[in-house]
């Protein structure tokens, strides 16, 4: 196809990226480069040396580098591809039985067969997926949302693919590492000075954090890093009211990486304390929002007409 203009195309969306790029990772098995297969992908797309070098709107990245970036992470996302390394992709065992099956195209649509990709979908709630194109990260024209409706909807997909990251980095580390997190975090939405106490035994507190900036009071919290399904238990949301107890202290915080018990409610309901549980997805959700092992990559100011600035007509 390379070659002749008359089957050259403009440059593809990242649903259509999908099914070259498997195929491609699947002919040429182990990790590779990621921007190695953006070369290899543009020259399948028989792009031009302009069309390689054209530029998002914020002029921070090529077209085609972003497009591939998406269309891999949703791939990912799916199990079919792989991050052995940092910068480096490979294909999945299960992204070759797929491939292996030739579909007659792979969108996202046909990656919502896959529970991995039902539940990232679930657990970061952004919805109407299926609609939302590249040009929706792009901030380019849809018939069907507004410039500022596109603008919402792209930073919600790049905020669930951040957040599941997160998640990943959050789980490869140690307890002790969330904890430190915990605090980070509080202290990041504008608590006071705080401190890690967490140790064996210790009764389900893991550190405080001054409510005000002179340390008269203290809230305390509990910081529990959990991999898999692995959930919070009703007994260790009764031992955390227990220390606070011991304690005479009336506020607490209960941060964990993963979900609370469907009785919790029922559990809180005989303490008349003050107790702010946060799950994973609000976790997640509030180290973006604070920037707590996030930092900003680009900036978009959305600007109006200054009415105070031009006289009456």
């Amino acid at each position: 196809m390379a070659g002749e203009e008359e089957e050259r195309m403009s440059i593809p969306d990242y649903q259509t990226i999908m099914k070259p790029l498997l195929e491609y990772l699947n002919k040429n098995p182990g990790p590779h480069r990621l921007q190695d297969v953006v070369d290899e992908l543009s020259n399948f797309f028989n792009l031009t040396e302009e069309e390689r070098k054209e530029l998002l709107p914020s002029g921070q990245q090529a077209k085609i580098d972003n497009r591939v970036a998406w269309a891999r992470t949703y791939l990912k996302k799916a199990g079919l591809l792989e991050d052995p390394k940092r910068g480096y992709v490979q294909i999945s065992e299960k992204g070759v039985d797929v491939i292996s099956q030739n579909p007659d195209t792979i969108n996202v649509k046909f990656l919502n067969q896959f529970p991995e990709f039902q539940e990232f979908r679930k657990r970061r709630k952004v919805k109407n997926i299926d609609s939302i194109s590249t040009n929706t990260i792009e901030h380019e024209e849809n018939d069907e949302l507004s410039p500022n409706e596109l603008l919402e909807k792209g930073i919600e997909l790049i905020n669930a693919d951040l957040a599941e990251d997160l998640l990943g980095k959050i789980e490869r580390n140690s307890p002790a590492f969330f904890e430190n997190l915990v605090l980070d975090l509080l202290s990041s939405m504008g608590y006071g000075k705080g401190e890690v106490t967490g140790r064996s035994g210790d009764g389900g507190i893991d550190g405080f954090i001054s409510q005000d900036a002179l340390g008269i009071e203290k809230i305390y919290f509990q910081a529990k890093r959990f991999t898999g399904n692995t959930k919070v238990t009703a007994s260790m949301i009764r031992d955390f009211v227990g220390s606070l107890d011991l304690r005479g202290v009336s506020k607490g915080v209960f941060i964990t990486s993963s979900d609370f018990p469907s009785n919790t409610e029922q559990v809180l309901a005989g303490t008349h304390k003050s107790i702010i549980l946060i799950n994973q997805e609000k976790l997640l959700s509030l180290m973006i929002k604070f920037n707590v092992g996030v930092s900003v990559e680009e900036t978009y100011e959305v600007k109006k007409i200054d009415s105070d600035y031009f006289p009456e007509d």
